[in-house]
């Protein structure tokens, strides 16, 4: 099978693309050139701006692409684009969503008002209600002024004449994660702090996780298999751990002899409401197109903090430790 990458150079697309090598199908990823991964076999690379898109119709046309990925669709009109330039030159498009979506993300970042959402949710828990959850955080030309995958979805999944499928997506880790999710507590347990805090809340939250590899398994297959026309699926790894839980198991790997402290929520503020787990239920992919995760929970965390070790933040991490003294300090 012949398919297009739009973004695949970086984290979760540069597995994406070496797993689709790896499935034997021809491979063409559009990206700016500025970061050119190595990869198992040779695949083509068309250079370009994703905000000039249809400036290289004749190229694409030319490559002739089965399927469509698009891994960075961030706006309403990122979709409408790629749909208006891709229909009648393909057969299907895929386009990468989050797990933000859903309502309970809303109540997570205290952006929408009522009970908790029930969790694990599967594909048909309700959505958001308020638009671009990030605005109120940004100004507007700011990248995620007018980011919202609720109104990616609608665009992909709403033409009448390409068919779509989209993936929603949890925190990723794993190796190239530009994010460094892991690296604040790993940076305490290098630093051999004597204690890690997590307030009472933040300890027993939930939330669904995904290693890269996993993810672009999953990926990989929803691209590769006609089942997954006009689908929606949830990708996330089997076990949802609590934060405290995580926060164990990244010890363990790293073998830190400090302890977890847990605190009262006011004394610690976690940043987000607690109480409102972010659990998916990924049955529908694992049961209508054979997904499963290919690398256990435990060896993806011990790749992950082998990477992070290696290659930490270019930035300097801001960690207080001097509150954090201080919360210790009146703990004992």
């Amino acid at each position: 099978m012949r398919i297009l990458v739009i973004g695949g150079t970086r984290f979760i697309g540069r597995a994406v693309v070496e797993r689709l090598l790896q499935m034997g199908h021809e491979v063409a990823v559009f990206h700016r050139g500025e970061t050119n991964a190595d990869f198992s076999r040779e695949i083509k690379h068309i250079h370009g701006d994703r905000h000039q898109l249809a400036s290289y119709k004749e190229r694409f046309k030319q490559y002739g692409p089965q399927v469509v990925l698009d891994m960075f669709p961030m706006t309403e009109k990122d979709a409408i684009e790629v749909m208006n330039l891709f229909r009648g030159m393909t057969e299907r498009v895929v386009a990468i969503s989050s797990l933000d979506v859903y309502l309970a993300y809303g109540k997570l970042i205290e952006i929408e008002e009522g009970p908790i959402q029930h969790t694990p949710f599967d594909e048909e828990a309700p959505l958001r209600q308020r638009f671009y959850p990030y605005r109120h955080q940004m100004k507007e030309g700011d990248r995620l002024y007018d980011y919202d995958k609720i109104l990616v979805e609608r665009v992909v999944m709403g033409d009448d004449e390409l068919p779509g499928t989209i993936l929603r997506l949890p925190f990723v880790i794993g190796p190239h994660d530009q994010q460094h999710r892991l690296y604040p507590y790993l940076k305490r347990m290098i630093d051999q702090r004597p204690a890690i805090l997590l307030s009472k809340g933040l300890s027993t939250w939930r939330s669904s996780r995904g290693y890269v590899e996993n993810v672009a398994h999953a990926i990989s297959l929803a691209v590769t298999d006609h089942r997954a026309k006009n689908r929606i699926y949830n990708v996330a790894d089997r076990e949802a751990f609590t934060e405290f839980e995580w926060v164990n198991k990244i010890k363990d790997v790293m073998n830190w002899s400090g302890e977890i402290v847990i605190v009262a929520d006011e004394e610690y503020p976690p940043g987000f409401n607690p109480a409102q787990d972010m659990v998916a239920d990924t049955n529908r992919i694992r049961e209508e197109i054979g997904y499963k995760e290919i690398i256990s929970p435990e060896e993806s965390l011990r790749r992950t903090i082998e990477w992070e070790l290696k290659s930490p933040p270019i930035t300097h991490l801001q960690l207080d430790y001097e509150t954090e003294d201080l919360i210790l300090s009146r703990l004992r």
